[in-house]
């Protein structure tokens, strides 16, 4: 829900310095590359001396961005159908308290997954931020603190990963935590916790569950159960048959 460097370029006489930041390190790229034209012609005036029209290209540009929240959309909107001291002051005043409003439910929503995962530092500064931060601290927060504060938490949770890899000897798991652990950039970090993991444990899972195989005293159940296994292949069925089905095997 950041705005783009457009929007801003727009604004930037009415905003302060603080909000001129640049694209959040988890999000998409910006949506300003359409409009950079009429943006510039706009923005070289102030906006207490803009024009109607200057004035309602300016906020149109806002509502263009696919990233404005419903806060700064309705606000927008608003002043879209109002005055036009409406919008100028929406321009100088509104735009900030909107954005604010709609950052303030972003972070609501990162703290409720952030406390579902268990990462303190995430929740930490979240609850800080809702409790008593400004909106340029959260705007800050939400472009390179959550990052960073991500990046902290997905340490621990490699870190803890890695510990329990190592006594169960998983040794594609140990290789890439202790990667990571030792030069994974934030992103890296996340997409390996959201994705890589899964395949990494599944490899070492697989490896575990075909050595099974060579026991000589192996039953026939346990052979089919094996092989089953085997023959589905997804990582939440190797997971769980070495977790849990192996042991579920009767004979």
């Amino acid at each position: 829900m950041r705005p783009t460097r457009a929007a801003l370029l727009v604004v930037a006489t009415a905003l302060t310095p603080a909000l001129l930041f640049t694209a959040p390190a988890f999000a998409g790229g910006s949506a300003a590359g359409a409009t950079n034209t009429s943006v510039a012609e706009v923005s070289r005036t102030p906006v207490d001396e803009m024009s109607e029209d200057e004035l309602r290209a300016a906020i149109a540009v806002i509502l263009a961005d696919e990233d404005s929240g419903r806060g700064v959309v309705r606000e927008a909107n608003e002043a879209l159908n109002g005055t036009v001291e409406d919008m100028r002051a929406f321009l100088k005043t509104g735009y900030r308290l909107a954005q604010a409003e709609d950052d303030r439910v972003a972070i609501a929503r990162i703290l409720h997954g952030a406390t579902q995962n268990h990462d303190k530092r995430v929740i930490e500064e979240a609850n800080k931020l809702l409790d008593s931060g400004s909106p340029e601290e959260m705007r800050a927060w939400l472009e390179t603190g959550y990052r960073l504060a991500q990046a902290e938490d997905d340490r621990v949770a490699i870190a803890r990963i890695l510990h329990g890899a190592t006594q169960n000897h998983d040794k594609r798991v140990i290789e890439e935590a202790n990667k990571l652990l030792d030069s994974g950039s934030p992103e890296e970090m996340r997409a390996w916790l959201e994705t890589g993991y899964r395949l990494a444990q599944a490899e070492d899972d697989a490896f575990y569950i075909v050595r099974m195989l060579t026991d000589p005293n192996i039953s026939d159940a346990l052979r089919a159960a094996v092989n089953a296994a085997l023959d589905d292949g997804s990582p939440e069925t190797l997971r769980y048959f070495r977790e849990v089905g192996q042991y579920e095997v009767d004979g």
